[in-house]
């Protein structure tokens, strides 16, 4: 892909649109692209996550390892580890490659320095993740009445040991975010079927 497939591509990602085709120049020039194999693993939970991927080709299943949260299939113009191209954080899922695939490496230090940069594109950037956030709060508070209210001792008393592996792993996935799950790309639900 040359330079300007790059950045075509990153105008088709919802968070990178907004920030211009300059800003955009920059991260396509100081990315880089990574081949996947069917079955390759690019990350797993509670990894550290020092960069975002892009999919440029290909898809990629992503699994919380959590049995009521659905595995979700992300195609081209997913992006990948949004939150860790600002900070340091551990991703929330795993991500292995459904077919050969191709993705495009962000480091977090290059998304940084671009920010700097820009000013202008660092706040759209802050209004941008400023409304999802809201946006959020605001989906939380119309659903949180569907959840019984259930005190600490009896969600404790009703709920299983879990074995010293899955104890690992929760403590692991501890304090993560789970917006890795809600990717910038339509997804496919893996029981549903559905696009």
């Amino acid at each position: 892909m040359t330079i300007q497939d790059d950045i075509a591509l990153l105008e088709r990602v919802p968070t990178f649109a907004p920030l211009g085709r300059e800003a955009l120049r920059i991260i396509a020039i100081g990315a880089e692209s990574r081949s996947m194999q069917e079955g390759a693993v690019l990350f797993r939970i509670g990894d550290v996550a020092d960069c975002g991927y892009v999919v440029e080709t290909g898809s990629f299943k992503l699994v919380s390892g959590h049995e009521h949260v659905l595995p979700v299939v992300v195609r081209r113009g997913a992006l990948l580890g949004e939150l860790s191209l600002l900070t340091e954080t551990r991703r929330p899922v795993t991500a292995t490659a459904q077919e050969l695939s191709l993705v495009m490496r962000i480091m977090r230090p290059l998304f940084l320095k671009m920010l700097d940069g820009y000013p202008e594109v660092a706040e759209r950037l802050r209004q941008i993740m400023l409304a999802r956030t809201e946006e959020l709060t605001d989906e939380l508070s119309r659903v949180r009445h569907v959840f019984p209210a259930v005190s600490v001792p009896e969600v404790a008393k009703n709920t299983p040991k879990p074995s010293e592996e899955e104890a690992e792993d929760s403590a692991r996935a501890a304090g993560q975010e789970s917006a890795e799950l809600a990717t910038d790309a339509p997804a496919k639900s893996e029981r549903t079927g559905s696009d």
